[in-house]
C-alpha cells in the first residue's frame, strides 16, 4: 500500500506570486496614502515601511526606488480611468450619454487614493524617464474622452464648436475633485460624482 504524498510545508508558485502580488499592492496603498497626506518629498521609504511594520530593503525587493513606486501610484489612477474611457467609447447611446457615464466614473476615480495621487502629483516630481510615460498615459485618456465629446458634437447631443477645450474643461473640473474632497465628509464619492457630473452635463447639453 502506497502511502499518501505529504504536502509540501512550502507554497507553491502560484501561492508565491500571488502572495508577492498581495505585499506589492499594500506597499503601493500605504505609500500613496503618504504621498496624498504629506507630499511625495516629504514623504520618506522610512514612513512607507514603518506604517507597515516592516524594513527599508523590504521595499526594495518590489521596487527599484521612490520614484517607481510614485510612477506606479500614478498609473493605476490614470489605468481606472482609461478602463473606463474605453467601455464607454464602445458602449451604445448619444455621445452625452457616453460622456456622462465617463465622467461620473472618472469623478468616483478621483475620491480614491490612486486617483487623487494622479492630480496631487505634479510632472516635475517624476524623473524624466517616468515624466514622460505620465504624461502619454494622460494624453491617451484626453484624445479618448475627445472622441467621445466629437461624437456627441456631431449626433447633436453636445452644444459645442471646440471638442478640444470642451474636453480640457472638465478634465479640470474632474481632476480637481482630487483636491477637495473629503472622505470623511457629508457626501458620498457617488453623490459627489452625480451632482459634479449633473452640473457639468447642464453646461453641454443643446439648449432648446
Amino acid at each position: 500500500m502506497n502511502a499518501s504524498p505529504q504536502k509540501s510545508p512550502w507554497p507553491n508558485a502560484a501561492d508565491r506570486e500571488r502572495e508577492r502580488g498581495e505585499k506589492r499592492n499594500a506597499l503601493l496603498s500605504a505609500a500613496v496614502r503618504s504621498f496624498n497626506e504629506r507630499g511625495f518629498h516629504a514623504t520618506s521609504l522610512d514612513d512607507v515601511a514603518a506604517s507597515l511594520n516592516v524594513t527599508k530593503p523590504t521595499i526594495y525587493y518590489y521596487f527599484a526606488n521612490k520614484d517607481e513606486i510614485l510612477f506606479e501610484c500614478v498609473r493605476l489612477g490614470l489605468d481606472g480611468i482609461r478602463q473606463i474611457a474605453e467601455a464607454v467609447e464602445n458602449a451604445g447611446g448619444s455621445g452625452l450619454d457616453r460622456l456622462t457615464a465617463l465622467m461620473r466614473g472618472y469623478a468616483v476615480i478621483m475620491t480614491k487614493d490612486f486617483g487623487m495621487c494622479v492630480t496631487r502629483t505634479a510632472d516635475h516630481e517624476l524623473s524624466e524617464e517616468s515624466r514622460s510615460r505620465f504624461r502619454a498615459l494622460k494624453r491617451e485618456i484626453d484624445i479618448t474622452v475627445r472622441r467621445v465629446v466629437e461624437d456627441g458634437i456631431a449626433d447633436g447631443s453636445i452644444a459645442s464648436d471646440d471638442a478640444r477645450l470642451t474636453t480640457f474643461t472638465l478634465a479640470g473640473a474632474l481632476n480637481w475633485i482630487a483636491r477637495w474632497y473629503e472622505p470623511n465628509g457629508p457626501l458620498t464619492a457617488e453623490q459627489i460624482a452625480d451632482s459634479c457630473v449633473k452640473t457639468l452635463v447642464q453646461g453641454l447639453a443643446p439648449r432648446s
